[in-house]
């Protein structure tokens, strides 16, 4: 006959979370003289089995704001298969597209206080223009799993995921290719920094006028 351990146990068992530990992974990236480097995107893609409750989620929708006669943010992350809404809170008409392999797409002349939406369903770097301002640039960063981050002004970023094995990837607008490489996560927080050579910004800057003419 078997004891009310046993039985105990089995209940207990029974009871214990059937989730893995989650532990964070912090990054840090600084350029090739020692500076902070913002708007990198760091990204963990499962190498064991696909992620389960209540790691999984919905993709979360984003936001890219035309305001000033600029995109904002100049870069932002989603998962693949989110909608992006791209509301025009500025005074004047947008015209919204990208040439991207990963996504082209077109939103024709809207209003002010009118917004747009799509769907990204395709990993990959977005770069976004306006066809009425040739200044406005932005990117749209699309990754095939829900665990990423975008450093901040700090150049720091972190990531929570569930113990197992990834494949890291960062990017940035100005960085040649992806840097890619393989991480495990246990059941403690770990750190990684990265140096990296950016290309140089090409972007247009606003005068101190704040209009149009301003920009050079």
């Amino acid at each position: 006959m078997r004891s009310l351990s046993f039985f105990a146990g089995c209940i207990l068992g029974l009871a214990a979370p059937l989730t893995s530990v989650a532990a964070s992974l912090s990054v840090t990236v600084k350029g090739t003289k020692g500076e902070p480097v913002p708007d990198a995107v760091v990204s963990l893609v499962p190498l064991d089995a696909p992620p389960t409750p209540p790691f999984v989620s919905p993709p979360v929708p984003g936001e890219i704001v035309q305001e000033k006669q600029e995109f904002a943010s100049y870069v932002t992350v989603v998962q693949a298969g989110a909608r992006v809404v791209f509301p025009n809170r500025d005074s004047v008409q947008h015209h919204v597209y990208s040439l991207s392999k990963a996504k082209k797409f077109e939103l024709p002349l809207y209003n002010p206080g009118q917004a747009k939406s799509i769907v990204f369903d395709v990993s990959g770097s977005v770069t976004l223009g306006c066809n009425i301002h040739d200044w406005m640039v932005a990117y749209l960063v699309v990754v095939p799993t829900p665990y990423y981050a975008k450093t901040v002004a700090g150049g720091t970023a972190t990531v929570s995921a569930p113990a197992g094995r990834y494949r890291l990837e960062l990017q940035h607008p100005r960085l040649t290719a992806p840097i890619v490489s393989e991480i495990a996560l246990g059941s403690e927080d770990i750190a990684r920094e990265f140096s990296i050579a950016l290309k140089p910004d090409r972007r247009i800057r606003r005068g101190p006028d704040g209009k149009a003419a301003g920009y050079r």
